[in-house]
């Protein structure tokens, strides 16, 4: 027998879930009223060899919490009660933005005006990737739509994306950081979780700890805890929070092109974005480099799709 049970049906859910949690959706960016905006983007700037290959990842986070869309008002260990204590000031989904495999310029100009608007909405802005360029005009249009304040950028990923050029692309996931550097809104990075072998060159790094950026590899991480990552943001920052799933370890979430052993746990990612939160405003975030066709089991998506999850409820609880 192959048919596998609908074990959501257990609990009164649907299915499948057309928006993250069942959350109500918005399809009109203008009339947003939510405090929290949910965005998928399935890619900004691909590069020419392997496309848009995190594309399906925003639905596949979706419905990973279709299990869980009839008990979003039920009691969450993870926050000491419902994910989202004000049921009139939950987040809302808005659906995926427009992807073109052959216009890098137009998706990256889609990407900064959504995020603009929603912004201007007084929302903040979550972005389901989709890979990890997608943080670049994030970034951008953060910047462009808070004009004199000055950003904190918390990463969370394997890899330290700072390298200037790739395959002819200066956009692309390998530059996330680099191109973060040279914004003037961008005032301090702290990069957590880097570990193994990855794209960067030692100069990429180099380059990087000249900038100023604070490094906290996943072996420190685990070896003195998250405090040594948080000593690093100071009190009232705006942090923007940019979280690759190859930060985690494989074992939680195997859906992800760049696997290696040692990566952070889901309650270490949690206490980095609680801690954050605490430290100052989290002021957007993105989850991205999932992708489903990797996953074991759907496992990963449910990692990740917890861990967004529960980042949802830290969000509204700032407000």
């Amino acid at each position: 027998m192959n048919d596998k049970p609908n074990l959501g049906a257990l609990f009164g859910a649907a299915s499948e879930a057309s928006t993250f949690l069942g959350l109500d959706s918005c399809s009109d960016l203008e009339g947003l009223s939510a405090p929290v905006a949910i965005l998928g983007a399935p890619c900004a700037t691909p590069y020419a060899s392997v496309g848009a290959y995190c594309r399906n990842a925003p639905q596949a986070l979706r419905q990973a919490t279709s299990s869980l869309t009839a008990n979003i008002d039920r009691h969450d260990f993870d926050h000491g009660g419902r994910v989202f204590p004000d049921a009139g000031r939950r987040p809302v989904d808005c659906g995926d933005l427009t992807f073109e495999e052959h216009d890098a310029a137009g998706n990256r100009e889609r990407i900064a005006s959504a995020v603009s608007t929603i912004i201007k909405k007084g929302a903040i802005p979550v972005l389901l990737g989709g890979d990890d360029s997608i943080p670049i005009p994030m970034i951008e249009a953060i910047g462009a739509a808070s004009p004199g304040q000055k950003f904190t950028i918390l990463q969370i990923d394997a890899h330290i994306d700072w390298r200037d050029v790739h395959m002819g692309e200066d956009k692309g996931l390998s530059s996330t950081m680099r191109r973060a550097s040279e914004m003037e809104h961008i005032e301090r990075i702290v990069q957590v979780g880097a570990r193994g072998i990855g794209s960067a060159a030692t100069t990429d790094y180099e380059d990087a700890v000249s900038w100023g950026v604070k490094f906290v590899p996943a072996y420190d991480l685990h070896k003195s805890g998250i405090d040594v990552v948080l000593d690093n943001i100071p009190e009232g920052s705006n942090i923007i929070i940019c979280i690759d799933a190859d930060a985690l370890d494989p074992a939680l979430v195997p859906g992800v092109i760049g696997r290696a052993p040692g990566g952070l746990s889901y309650y270490q990612a949690v206490d980095l974005i609680k801690g954050a939160a605490k430290r100052g405003k989290i002021a957007a975030m993105d989850f991205v480099e999932f992708m489903p066709e990797r996953d074991v089991d759907g496992l990963g998506a449910l990692t990740f799709a917890r861990l967004i999850t529960t980042a949802l409820g830290v969000l509204v609880r700032q407000q």
